[in-house]
């Protein structure tokens, strides 16, 4: 197989994409017969390909070394084509659902991808590319920004990601420390992270507004394909968290606050300790910890075991933290050769083995569905697609002592009361993402006093002592890409951490009819909504209140019978 580093990149030149596909917009509207036009169509499919395989092998090397000129300026060239290419991929759109087989390709494809396709058209016109170059620009000036981040702390230099272990370390003092050292750096960068969002949220509701909306919520909702639910089942969704979720998470912490020996509420800084003797941390190397995800996923499926080692052999994992490297994780396609990618900071956390099977549940999904048609039923939306992730950390509990020896209980009960209270800070920076495009005018004091304002809605566990200046003047959302990179995304996460929960219970019961339903979530991809793969995999909806009370009970319920002992 062919290996990442040998993958050939190539800068296409757009004019001639452009022409391209301009002329299979014409070739598609003369087609006399349904034979023809679907020719057509796979002809399309191939060109899409072609030019993702492109884009994704630049941004993925730039992302790796954000230092790296060659991919610099490839990434920004992307930056600049891709909203150019956008008319052309419009043009297409509307020449499908003009069709006059429309109804064969819907016999054929199903009518989700004209459902998509007439969300798609509602995102674009030609005279918002200028902003939409600019949005580009500005988010991947904040990536750079976070990515080149040199934190002094303790006599040596450390990036975001290094700096990590430190938080959750289990000495008070040096843990302090560290959280002081990393939200200084964020002050002394305060007035560009101010910058980039402001000039972000202005352009983003001129935008908006250029289309004929509001401002920018209706786009953005648009533009994150959401397909079966909408802004009022989010509300819904946010007023159960406060209901049922946010009691149960303030629990858990009261209960921390006293294995700890610390004050409720607690500081940013004690709030990151679990134990007194600290938090769970993997066993072994960064290798170590990838063959014991070879070996979990040997063990847990013949699908799973011919991914993962696929994964291994091509060399589809980029995990190791250094420096120059985009900060953060995530998964993605290189559609002409079949295959997904994994990008990671590993930084001796457990967040080094959520990656194992976060990111690699991502990737599962993808290479489950590596060869349908339409591409884009490949993946589902993004709140389906954290389904396959967040799920599948909860059956890599199974292999839990591979992963972390002596740890294995600590991690067992970390990692449920995580999925627990993440779900209130998700909910919030969603909550907040509303406050923000609703009130475009709003200078970035009164954004910072939003968020700290909702802290105390969700997050009524923390306390605002001004320790760490950052986080408490109510600045700690600048730390989270999506808020600028990928808005309205974060409420994806929270409806299928609602969605792992009950894969989690269903383990507890039958491993075997638990995996049976994921497969039967997984193997659809992205040909159904999400309500409607929850619903054929035998699931419940997040939507639906009991859905939240449930699962809340259940965690709850285990999470205070946790046998404890032995652990401080």
């Amino acid at each position: 197989m062919v290996k990442f580093k040998e993958m050939k990149y190539q800068r296409p030149d757009p004019e001639a994409l452009k022409a391209a596909l301009a002329a299979l917009v014409e070739k598609l509207k003369g087609a006399e017969s349904y034979a023809e036009a679907k020719a057509v169509f796979l002809e399309k499919e191939a060109q899409v390909k072609r030019i993702q395989t492109q884009s994704t092998l630049a941004s993925v090397r730039h992302s790796i070394d954000t230092r790296d000129e060659f991919y610099d300026a490839e990434s920004k060239f992307w930056n600049a084509t891709y909203p150019e290419l956008q008319e052309y991929t419009q043009a297409w759109t509307a020449a499908m659902l003009d069709s006059p087989f429309r109804k064969d390709f819907e016999a054929e494809y199903g009518d989700l991808m004209f459902v998509n396709a007439e969300i798609e058209l509602k995102t674009f016109d030609p005279k918002i590319i200028p902003q939409l170059q600019k949005e580009n620009e500005l988010t991947q000036e904040y990536e750079k920004l976070l990515a080149s981040a040199q934190i002094p702390f303790e006599g040596k230099v450390y990036t975001l990601s290094q700096l990590t272990p430190f938080k959750t370390g289990a000495d008070d003092a040096k843990r302090l420390a560290a959280w002081k050292a990393e939200g200084q750096w964020y002050k002394d960068n305060q007035q560009e992270l101010d910058r980039l969002y402001d000039e972000l949220t202005h352009l983003r509701d001129e935008m908006g507004k250029a289309l004929g909306y509001e401002g920018y919520t209706t786009l953005g909702y648009y533009r994150m394909g959401r397909n079966c639910y909408d802004k009022n089942d989010v509300e819904k969704f946010r007023a159960a968290v406060q209901k049922y979720l946010v009691p149960v998470a303030d629990k858990i912490y009261r209960q921390q606050a006293q294995r700890l020996g610390v004050a409720y509420p607690l500081s940013f800084a004690d709030a990151a300790l679990e134990f007194r003797t600290g938090n769970p941390r993997p066993v072994g190397t960064p290798d170590d910890i990838l063959k014991a995800g070879r070996d979990f996923y040997d063990e847990l499926s013949p699908e799973t075991s011919e991914f993962f080692r696929t994964m291994l052999e091509g060399e589809l994992l980029d995990v190791l933290s250094t420096e120059g490297k985009q900060s953060g994780g995530y998964c993605t396609s290189i559609p002409d050769y079949n295959v997904p990618f994994i990008f990671a900071n590993f930084n001796g956390t457990q967040g080094d083995v959520e990656v194992v099977t976060h990111e690699a549940g991502h990737a599962f999904a993808a290479w489950m569905n590596r060869d349908r048609v339409p591409m884009e039923y490949v993946w589902p939306g993004m709140e389906a697609c954290e389904v396959h992730s967040m799920s599948m950390e909860f059956f890599g509990e199974s292999h839990a002592e591979g992963f972390f020896g002596p740890d294995a209980r600590k991690f067992l009960y970390s990692h449920l009361a995580g999925a627990i209270t993440f779900i209130p800070y998700g909910t919030m920076v969603d909550h907040f993402q509303h406050e923000v495009y609703a009130h475009p005018e709003m200078t970035p004091r009164e954004r910072h006093d939003t968020w700290k304002r909702l802290l105390g809605v969700y997050m009524p566990w923390l306390k605002l002592d001004g320790d760490i200046p950052f986080y408490s003047d109510g600045e700690g959302w600048q730390r989270q890409h999506h808020i600028y990179s990928s808005p309205f995304y974060y409420i994806d996460y929270c409806l299928a951490q609602t969605v792992a929960l009950q894969f989690w219970a269903l383990i507890q019961k039958d491993k075997k009819d638990a995996w049976e339903r994921y497969m039967a979530y997984t193997k659809q991809g992205g040909s159904r909504v999400f309500t409607e793969l929850l619903k054929n995999a035998g699931l419940e909806s997040p939507f639906e209140e009991a859905c939240l009370r449930g699962v809340c009970a259940a965690a709850d319920k285990t999470l205070s019978g946790f046998d404890l002992g032995g652990i401080e």
